[in-house]
């Protein structure tokens, strides 16, 4: 699994990027910008690539579990070929593309800490907004009771406590790099 912010908004760049990603193997890519689909422009440059768009808004509010639900979906899709590889993103790639990220470690057995320390190290600029929506919804639908998710919760708040960004800081320096293609 790759994390990333989205294809540059300039056609020839973003086939260019597009073609790193299949380069490295991306087999899927999972876009979660409620603002934008670049369905149509992957179909026409690589269509062997399948897209799974999830959008939603990034608004700071709560993440629904039936937006974790859908992403656990895609990525079991995608987890069905042997060799599949997801390309996870969003617009910047700091809040829905990771949380959804941490969703799928989750998923896949990480435990809280442990997933949100490796989604910062493959991405420092990760902020993990929706990460206590993902726990939440892990937690409902694995049935786990209100006293351990309260435990969890209380693990997950020490390190992003422990771990604060400036997300406005980490914005601002993207935004002064629009010009430039996204780095990945």
């Amino acid at each position: 699994m790759a994390i990333s912010g989205d294809l540059h908004e300039d056609r020839d760049v973003a086939a260019r990027q597009l073609q790193q990603w299949v380069d490295a193997g991306i087999t899927d890519i999972v876009d979660l910008r409620q603002e934008w689909s670049d369905a149509a422009l992957v179909a026409e440059l690589e269509p062997t690539i399948r897209y799974h768009y999830l959008g939603t808004h990034d608004n700071g509010g709560a993440q629904t579990d039936a937006w974790f639900e859908a992403g656990i979906a895609a990525l079991d899709t995608a987890l069905a070929s042997p060799n599949a590889k997801l390309m996870v993103h969003c617009h910047m790639g700091i809040n829905r593309g990771p949380s959804m990220a941490y969703a799928f470690l989750l998923e896949r057995g990480w435990g809280v800490v442990k997933a949100l320390e490796l989604l910062r190290t493959a991405r420092p600029i990760a902020a993990i907004a929706y990460a206590r929506d993902a726990l939440r919804a892990h937690c409902r639908r694995h049935g786990i009771s209100l006293v351990d998710e309260h435990e969890l919760r209380n693990l997950q708040q020490r390190w992003f406590d422990d771990h604060a960004i400036d997300v406005r800081r980490v914005i601002r320096l993207i935004r002064q790099n629009e010009s430039a293609p996204p780095n990945w």
